[in-house]
């Protein structure tokens, strides 16, 4: 009689294995049971398997909190992603292959200038194996383009692009007080890595996601203060960025847009926002800021209409954010209707970058809470955008400049990627 081989119990196996009630073999970084039923091993992801799954950080105040160049005398550094001696201890195959996903596929996702993929591609990765909160940015982001190819494992996905980026903005909240002329190029990619996350991460319904208070959902990525945050830490170094390794992914500088002729349903709108404006309630200070508002809207459609090809659509898209002026975002806050108005128009720009994987669906989010957020005959007044978008027009069509009309590279707020 042949007798039964004894074995050992594995106390330390991963949660796949104990919720399948098998034993674990504890290899690394993926036990043999999850590579071959292709799911996603606590071992491969470093998380103990009794860990709850990460929470997106509030990024909004992560951004907000930033400190300016030279503010504080801390001598915190980066800390390199590989040092001179190499570790040869296990290597992070779920991290290699979210590298492998960036530099393959995620990197030419950011933008729609071919100049600029072999910059995201190659040069941005360089500069992450020597600031991790870069390289944590970049795994992120590649985390969370995963989770939008592979529907069935997008929880898997999101909870690892959280991790990733709660830790890269940790340290980078830390090490900007130490910006310089040598890491500053790090900084601004994963500044504009931010945005793009910011983007990226599952929307709530019923929220415009513009601010960090109590009227959005907390935890929730707040995208227009956030890019206008972003923004004010790169004008600080953008010279140092101008004569840099990323100088490429900078935007060029813009033309007089005042008179440049858009179609006509787009003029006939912003002359009746302008109306609009007049007679606003709120005192002649809100007044000044919705005319503010609309200027830029209507400089933002005509670079939009005239883009050249060596522009970013999405730098371009994201001039309008930056322009406003802080009293605008103080009534877009208090949810003023004029301001939500000028808001839903603008997300007829957001609607022209719907094609990018982590901008789908988003003018439509925004447009569908402006409108909740509206009653009565304030509802008409966002008529053109509302149809306009859920008929999935392109009014601001592209209409290329003559070489002559291309701008010189002057320094212009958040047009990076």
């Amino acid at each position: 009689m042949v007798s039964r081989r004894s074995h050992q119990k594995s106390r330390t196996g991963c949660a796949q294995c104990k919720k399948r009630r098998i034993k674990c073999d504890e290899l690394r970084p993926a036990c043999s049971n999850c590579v071959k039923h292709s799911v996603t091993c606590d071992f491969q992801t470093g998380s103990p398997s009794s860990a709850s799954p990460a929470h997106p950080p509030k990024l909004l105040k992560q951004v907000s909190s930033l400190k300016s160049p030279g503010s504080s005398r801390s001598s915190v550094r980066s800390r390199p992603v590989i040092s001179n001696g190499l570790d040869p201890g296990e290597l992070q195959m779920g991290d290699l292959e979210l590298l492998h996903q960036f530099v393959t596929s995620t990197c030419y996702t950011t933008s729609n200038r071919s100049e600029s993929h072999d910059l995201w591609r190659i040069t941005v990765p360089k500069q992450g194996f020597h600031h991790d909160f870069l390289m944590r940015g970049i795994l992120a982001i590649a985390a969370h383009h995963l989770s939008h190819l592979r529907p069935d494992r997008a929880a898997d996905y999101q909870n690892i692009a959280h991790s990733h980026q709660d830790k890269a903005l940790s340290t980078f909240q830390t090490a900007i007080a130490n910006m310089n002329e040598t890491n500053c190029h790090a900084f601004f990619a994963l500044s504009s890595l931010i945005v793009v996350y910011a983007f990226a991460s599952p929307r709530k319904p019923g929220t415009l996601a513009l601010t960090d208070d109590s009227q959005d959902s907390p935890g929730e990525a707040s995208w227009l203060p956030m890019i206008r945050g972003v923004n004010s830490i790169l004008q600080q170094v953008w010279p140092w960025v101008e004569s840099g390794p990323l100088r490429g992914l900078l935007q060029p500088g813009v033309i007089n847009t005042m008179d440049i002729r858009l179609p006509k349903p787009a003029t006939h709108q912003l002359k009746e926002l302008a109306g609009l404006c007049e007679t606003a309630e709120g005192g002649e200070e809100a007044v000044a800021a919705y005319r503010d508002a609309v200027r830029a809207l209507q400089k933002c459609y005509a670079k939009i209409f005239t883009r050249a090809a060596v522009e970013c659509e999405v730098g371009t898209a994201f001039t309008w954010p930056v322009e406003v002026p802080d009293k605008f975002i103080q009534l877009l806050n208090a949810r003023a209707p004029e301001a939500l108005v000028i808001l839903a128009h603008y997300c007829v720009v957001l609607h022209h970058l719907d094609d990018y994987w982590w901008m789908k669906g988003w003018a439509e989010h925004v447009m569908g809470n402006i409108y909740k957020e509206l009653n009565g005959s304030w509802r008409e007044w966002i008529q053109w955008p509302s149809d306009t978008i859920s008929q999935n027009e392109r009014c601001l069509v592209w209409r290329p400049l003559s070489p002559d009309m291309i701008p010189s590279q002057t320094p212009v707020s958040m047009t990076s990627s």
